[in-house]
């Protein structure tokens, strides 16, 4: 049977520095590569369109919105998602076309597949970070993306299958970008926390960072990973801690204006 053809998708907000590096990794066997851009500032929509793929912009609504937009806008049934910071491995690209290949005709809906990350000059693959397995191939027919503040995920009306090989990932060029990306997902995170009307207590403070650093460095193993894991550890500590931290700043900030 012939192979189905494929689009993938792409959301992009200054993605000058990974944007190449994930088009490159799609071209070869892909008929369609879509970036949805949200108004960058950089170079993000030029690097894209010179390699081909085809530019739209909508303005930025959420990760799950973004995708959902992007993943209505491809010429093809069959999607797959990648982020700009990742790249499709060479032996999964085979692997893609050969589950499409196979699947033609059948009712398999969508594919996970796992994704290990580059960080601090090694592939980390433990503390939780990997396998790490990620629903991102699937037929737009039979699936959408959830819109929550942070974490979106793509669900699927069928049966999913499973691929062997690694989708890469470059998360942080640095210690400074992770500390940046937590900042922002512990204010997601915190937000999503005052939705549910989770109140601030000192002994989540206390007890959930504590919990979070046990569980990656020594019950996932992030010790394995030497230096790096520890660093994300403690990372993964701090950015909870974060998360339940801000539930007391809002108050300070309702004080402050009722005493002006």
């Amino acid at each position: 049977m012939p192979r189905p053809p494929l689009s993938v998708t792409i959301i992009t907000l200054n993605e000058e520095n990974n944007i190449a590096r994930a088009i490159e990794s799609v071209r070869d066997f892909a008929q369609e590569t879509l970036v949805v851009d949200a108004g960058s500032t950089d170079h993000t929509v030029e690097i894209a369109r010179n390699l081909g793929a085809t530019v739209i912009t909508n303005p930025w609504r959420g990760y799950g919105q973004q995708k959902n937009f992007a993943q209505s806008h491809a010429k093809h049934d069959w999607v797959l998602n990648v982020d700009a910071d990742e790249a499709v491995s060479p032996e999964l690209a085979v692997e893609i076309q050969h589950a499409l290949e196979r699947n033609e005709g059948k009712d398999v809906a969508g594919y996970s597949m796992p994704r290990l990350s580059y960080y601090l000059g090694r592939w980390i693959r433990h503390g939780g970070w990997y396998p790490n397995r990620l629903v991102r191939l699937a037929n737009r027919k039979a699936s959408a993306w959830t819109e929550p503040d942070v974490h979106e995920e793509l669900v699927v009306r069928g049966s999913v299958l499973p691929l062997g090989h690694d989708v890469f990932h470059y998360p942080f060029r640095n210690i400074t970008e992770q500390i940046e990306t937590n900042l922002r997902f512990s204010r997601l995170g915190s937000e999503a926390l005052r939705k549910r009307r989770v109140g601030k207590s000192l002994a989540l403070l206390l007890v959930k960072p504590i919990g979070k650093f046990v569980e990656t460095y020594f019950v996932k193993g992030g010790f394995r990973d030497g230096i790096a894991g520890f660093i994300i550890s403690v990372n993964a500590a701090h950015s909870i801690f974060l998360k339940y931290a801000y539930l007391f700043e809002d108050d300070g900030k309702k004080n402050e204006s009722s005493h002006h």
